[in-house]
Parts: structure tokens; C-alpha cells; sequence
């Protein structure tokens, strides 16, 4: 389990610009438990992928697929942990809790979610189930202010089916909540991209990370025809020794 440290979402008081910030987390539960809890993640990845929008008990809980006893439960502990804000609401109304955009780790939060639960899992289980053969590495560039993900596919010999793809994307764009952005190339092309290049860019910025490497699918790169020659070359020098 892990310990809290002082500038660990665990912790019980982090200092920010001089002044001491609480973000005390429910009672006998870590970090990690609290992260790692289901409940928090599904909570979490529908009220990330809109933090502006005030949701209710009814909408959280058909977003998250849970039951409303689970969503009242988790977030009550989501907003004693600061994380959620819970929205007034008229005498004759029921409340709304939304992300508290305030919270000292929301720009850590929102971008561990990201790198896991939130996009990263899902987007990385999903090409190496149905793409192994063909999906070489693949990046999350980056999330856009509209809750939009900037996805990079680099293929190998093999290039993903179009339409396969696109049906795939899809169907992880309506489980995360999330619009994605496609970019589909070449080994060839991912080697060559430079910051002259949008892509290389948004590839070298601090927001983009690999969520598949090469050598953890089946693909392979594509044989170049000059990398074709130069090694027919070699064979027919090391014969003619």
C-alpha cells in the first residue's frame, strides 16, 4: 500500500503558493484504494470528460452504469475529498455535483486519469486485442479543451482496416465519454516526422505519452525497398568473400 507524501493526493495538507491546502481523503482508505476504487473511476471518467457540466444522481449514475445508492455513496467521499463541488440547487430540486476545477491536484488528477482509466486503458487494450498485427506504437498526443483525445497509430507491414478502425474508436469514444481524433501512419513516416511537422509537434509535447511500444504487439515494421536493396547487397558481397 502506498504511503502519502506531502505532495501526494493522499496527503492531508499540501502547500500551495504559501498557504496550506487540505485534501483529506475518507477515512482508512489510501491513495491507491481510493484511485483504484471502481466506483471512483467510473464517477471520475464521466464528470472528466465534461468538468464544466452539473450532474445529477439520475444522470451520474446511467452515465457510470451504477446504481444511485453506489453514486450518492462515491460521491459524498468525492466531495469530502474536494475533488467534486456539489452545486445549490432550487428548494424543490434535487443538487448537482460537478469537478471542482479549484481542487489544489486537479491538473494531476485529470491527467493521471487520463494516462489510465480515463483513455489510455481502454484505448490501449482495445488496439492490441483487435490491431496486434498491425498496430506498432501507438501515442496519446494530447486532450483538447472539448474533452477531445488526439490519438497516433503507427502501423507496421500490416495497415489497420479502415472501417474496422474506425468502428473500434468509436465504440471506446461512447465508453470513455470522449470524441477521438484519429491519425493512422506509416513506421516509415513516424521516423521521419520532425517539429517542422504538426504531428512531430504535438508528438515532442509534454502532453503526449506512448500507450503501446514497439515490440509489445505482433506487428512488425514495414521492409523499406532501400533497406531491401542494401541488405541484398551485403549477402551478395559476404558470398562473393
Amino acid at each position: 500500500m502506498l504511503k502519502p507524501n506531502p505532495t501526494s493526493l493522499g496527503s492531508h495538507a499540501a502547500r500551495d503558493r504559501g498557504h496550506d491546502v487540505v485534501a483529506v481523503l475518507p477515512s482508512q482508505m489510501s491513495a491507491a484504494d481510493f484511485l483504484l476504487a471502481p466506483e471512483v473511476q467510473k464517477l471520475l471518467k464521466v464528470v472528466f470528460a465534461a468538468p464544466t457540466h452539473k450532474f445529477s444522481v439520475a444522470e451520474l449514475a446511467k452515465k457510470a452504469r451504477l446504481d444511485a445508492y453506489e453514486v450518492e455513496r462515491t460521491q459524498e467521499h468525492l466531495i469530502k475529498s474536494g475533488i467534486l463541488t456539489r452545486h445549490k440547487s432550487a428548494a424543490d430540486e434535487p443538487g448537482t455535483v460537478g469537478a471542482n476545477l479549484s481542487f489544489v491536484f486537479y491538473n494531476e488528477l485529470r491527467s493521471i486519469a487520463l494516462r489510465s482509466f480515463a483513455a489510455a486503458e481502454p484505448l490501449r487494450t482495445m488496439l492490441r486485442s483487435k490491431f496486434k498485427d498491425s498496430v506498432l506504437r501507438a501515442y496519446i498526443l494530447g486532450e483538447g479543451k472539448d474533452a477531445t483525445i488526439e490519438l497516433l497509430v503507427v502501423h507496421g507491414q500490416q495497415i489497420p482496416d479502415e472501417v474496422a478502425m474506425s468502428a473500434a474508436c468509436q465504440k471506446v469514444s461512447a465508453a470513455i465519454g470522449r470524441h477521438l481524433r484519429v491519425h493512422v501512419i506509416s513506421s516509415k513516416r513516424h521516423a521521419a516526422l520532425a517539429m517542422r511537422d504538426d504531428l512531430g509537434r504535438k508528438l515532442a509535447a509534454p502532453t503526449a505519452f506512448e500507450i503501446i511500444a514497439e515490440g509489445e504487439t505482433k506487428a512488425r515494421r514495414g521492409v523499406e525497398r532501400g533497406g531491401f536493396l542494401q541488405s541484398a547487397k551485403e549477402k551478395l558481397v559476404a558470398l562473393a568473400r
